[in-house]
């Protein structure tokens, strides 16, 4: 999952990790995992900056690249590994330069910035489970097919891609469903046309969990068929981009209102026309941020006071209910003021 960091002036790398829990890494090892996707083996700069945090399937960190960009990308590495996070790369010819750079200017030695983890797609415990990946979406799916196969629960895969090359890790995961019993049904789509997941869904046992993540296309057929085929909270899905709002959701009567920066002492108007991520940045430039449509987390920020008008993608239902964070970057207020821990 990734997208660009945008703003009115460049922001270093040094700047994006200030007071930001981040820590520095190096590349210890690079290769092709498939037709267009780059493995990269993360390990701490320097032995004694110890081990890194532990993490579970569904878990993201943030790449803070040599140019500033910073990038998110899920763990598919072994959860058990203290010494190494790895993460895979899809080159996106039509995207924003950050894949890019990753392929281009990163190699083995390479050191850059990382943070996180962060999880808004845990995996939880069900009776069996469906994963569905569409592409580079495997990556995530394969920590979790690792984590469902050591339980010895039951578990099927629907793998779509491109094209057979393109679709990475085909062999590992066809290892673990024959030494657990899971199913693996590889779909390039230049071969057999797109998943049916309809089918899938028809016949899902009962206590089944489904977990999606790939390109937009893709988690929109599923969520659609879902709201017939599949009781409600069946299917988790983690996006690559914004989801599209359709006009009727559309909110054109944003009102200004007050936010206070607790930490900063300071109390600012966010404009009717202004973004709360823009004026907080105007006090507290070291924010952490970096899609800036609500699906990625890296702005996910703590409130103290006050009722947010949540406007993400990453929080469930619950989450939102609680108020005890947001994401400033396209959240705003429906109380008079907010207080932020910032």
């Amino acid at each position: 999952m990734s997208t660009s960091i945008a703003g009115d002036r460049p922001v270093s790398s040094q700047e994006q990790m200030s007071s930001l829990g981040g820590r520095r890494v190096r590349i210890a090892g690079r290769r092709e995992a498939a037709e267009g996707v780059v493995e990269l083996t993360l390990v701490p700069a320097e032995t004694v900056d110890g081990p890194f945090e532990a993490w579970e399937p569904g878990a993201h960190i943030d790449l803070v690249l040599p140019s500033g960009t910073v990038r998110q990308y899920s763990l598919c590495g072994r959860e058990e590994r203290s010494d190494e996070y790895v993460v895979a790369v899809l080159r996106e010819p039509d995207g924003r330069g950050g894949s890019a750079e990753v392929h281009d200017r990163l190699t083995e030695g390479s050191l850059l910035s990382i943070r996180g983890p962060r999880n808004h797609f845990r995996l939880a415990e069900a009776d069996r489970y469906l994963f569905l990946a569409g592409g580079i979406g495997v990556t995530p799916i394969l920590a979790m097919v690792r984590r469902a196969a050591a339980a010895g629960t039951p578990w099927t895969l629907i793998y779509g891609g491109r094209t057979r090359s393109s679709m990475a890790y085909t062999a590992e995961l066809s290892e673990l469903a024959a030494s657990s019993g899971g199913e693996v049904a590889l779909v390039p789509q230049d071969e057999l046309g797109h998943p049916d997941f309809a089918a899938a869904f028809a016949d899902l046992p009962e206590g089944t969990a489904v977990y999606a993540c790939g390109p937009e296309p893709m988690l929109q057929a599923a969520e659609t068929l879902s709201e017939t085929l599949l009781p409600v909270g069946t299917l988790h899905q983690e996006r690559f981009g914004a989801k599209p709002v359709p006009d009727s959701e559309r909110s054109d009567t944003d009102t200004s209102f007050e936010v206070e920066l607790a930490r900063s002492a300071r109390t600012l108007t966010v404009p009717a026309d202004k973004r709360l991520i823009d004026v907080v940045r105007e006090v507290v430039p070291q924010v952490p941020f970096s899609c800036e449509e609500g699906y990625c987390g890296s702005c996910e920020t703590a409130v103290l006071d006050g009722t947010p008008d949540h406007r993400d993608q990453v929080l469930t239902p619950e989450e939102r209910d609680s108020n005890e964070t947001m994401m400033i970057c396209v959240g705003r207020c429906l109380s008079r003021k907010l207080v932020l821990d910032l």
